[in-house]
């Protein structure tokens, strides 16, 4: 079981990821969240995959896009840590989803293509020693270590799934 991160081991923002997570067991919840949103995305049609739950604000498909955007994102900080402490840029979400037309993809495919991200992710974290998992590095000038961004994974995700049911009706 990997250990909860201290608060110092990731920055003030993502405390929020980290809270989401609780005392769970990280790998248990991000192999059930896998599962989780793949069936609940999966199932809408392309059509109701483009409901935005307000004015300006991202699609169902942005949303999902957004996931798997940042899956990839936190999972590569976690991999570069593991190997060596380094220094990485900031991430603007905001970019990455407008520079990428989701809208214009298929739903079940975005969905397919966040369930196999997260288990190809899930082989690299269930390898990490511990030792690895408490190697930092610098993201977003934040101080950051590898457990980190494993609980930020499934935080992330969490928010997400919370989003859905509360804003978007679904779920």
């Amino acid at each position: 079981m990997i250990t909860k991160p201290k608060p110092g081991d990731y920055s003030p923002f993502a405390a929020g990821y980290v809270g989401l997570v609780g005392d769970n067991d990280v790998i248990n919840m991000l192999e059930q969240q896998m599962d989780i949103s793949y069936q609940l995305l999966s199932n809408l049609t392309d059509e109701e995959a483009l409901h935005a739950y307000a004015p300006g604000k991202w699609t169902v498909k942005q949303a999902l896009g957004h996931m798997i955007d940042t899956e990839r994102t936190f999972a590569y900080r976690a991999l570069v840590f593991s190997r060596n402490h380094i220094e990485l840029p900031g991430f603007d979400q905001d970019v990455y989803v407008n520079n990428t037309d989701f809208n214009s993809q298929n739903i079940k495919d975005l969905a397919e293509e966040f369930r196999a991200l997260r288990k190809g992710n899930l082989y690299m974290v269930k390898a990490f020693s511990d030792e690895q998992l408490a190697r930092t590095g610098i993201a977003s000038n934040h101080l950051f270590t590898v457990a980190a961004f494993v609980f930020m994974l499934a935080g992330h995700e969490r928010h997400h799934l919370n989003l859905f049911k509360e804003r978007y009706g679904i779920g």
